[in-house]
């Protein structure tokens, strides 16, 4: 299957008026849309590239070919947290921007998948979109899709999810990182029942955003912090002087489900004792990091 292109332009061009606030102006949507129809096309051909890369080899050789063209690279700690085969769950934050493709090029799991909300850009990604579990914006009707991934997980499968659900502070340049972590669903502890031969592992991802892009004074243009956070990521995307930023990902030592079982804890207990750890990780940021290979495809 192709991607679907137009459609993704489309989206894109949304995207970018809505960053930028133009969206709901009730005059010139023509002459807007026009405008960002350059940038929005050049990072849709990027975005059917990166689709096509992970259908050659997996979400890592897509994550692998976006950091190197829209990155300064990715450094990582803690790479030997991560079991290479059994039932595995990445939990990390999610401050936007090239956190998934950071994590998809660094976790070494050709069988990772990925729980996220069911949104049109994904589906218009026909590889990429085939290995994700996709959550339906009502929390009601997700219940199917948590069975299907306990299930996958049983079988030795590797997941990963972003717990907080929405985009959070990019620790390494924003503050309110560890209280975000407030946010993040107690609902993950339900997959350490389901699964008791789990291993789950905290990943903190940082250094997303380029400074000079959040210093932009273009941002000044939008009255809200998180609003001026999104144009910053906008103008990240579309001018590549801002794509020099070296992301980082840290893993915590994994948690095994056995043991918290073995405590009888029930799953919101579980799941604040995984939080308790992701805040350590932020407390406790590493200092020693190795490059992770952008050149070699895949697996």
């Amino acid at each position: 299957m192709d991607v679907a292109f137009d459609e993704l332009v489309e989206i894109n061009i949304d995207d970018l008026l809505s960053a930028w606030g133009l969206k709901q102006l009730r005059f010139g949507q023509r002459f807007w849309r026009a405008l960002a129809r350059w940038p929005s096309v050049r990072f849709a051909r990027q975005i059917a590239d990166f689709d096509q890369a992970v259908g050659r080899a997996e979400l890592k050789g897509g994550g692998q070919l976006l950091c190197k063209r829209h990155t300064g690279g990715v450094m990582v700690n803690g790479l030997h947290h991560l079991p290479a085969q059994g039932p595995l769950l990445v939990l990390s934050n999610h401050p936007g921007l090239s956190d998934a493709i950071a994590l998809f090029s660094a976790i070494p799991r050709p069988d990772l998948r990925v729980i996220g909300l069911d949104r049109p850009f994904l589906r218009a990604l026909p590889n990429t979109s085939a290995r994700i579990f996709m959550l339906p914006d009502d929390p009601a009707q997700r219940a199917s899709i948590t069975r299907k991934v306990a299930q996958y997980l049983r079988q030795g499968g590797a997941a990963l999810t972003f717990p907080a659900g929405q985009i959070e502070p990019d620790p390494l340049v924003l503050p309110g990182a560890i209280e975000s972590l407030q946010t993040w669903s107690e609902s993950i502890g339900l997959f350490a029942r389901l699964v008791p031969q789990l291993q789950i592992v905290i990943a903190i991802v940082g250094g997303v955003y380029t400074p000079a892009a959040l210093r932009n004074p273009v941002t000044l243009l939008r009255r809200k912090p998180h609003e001026r956070e999104l144009l910053a990521a906008a103008l990240q995307i579309i001018w590549p002087p801002y794509q020099c930023n070296q992301v980082h990902v840290a893993f915590a030592a994994p948690v095994l489900a056995a043991e918290l079982l073995a405590k009888n804890l029930n799953a919101t207990q579980i799941s604040r004792e995984i939080i308790a750890q992701a805040r350590r990780l932020l407390e406790n940021w590493p200092g020693k990091w190795q490059p992770v290979d952008l050149e070699t495809p895949g697996f």
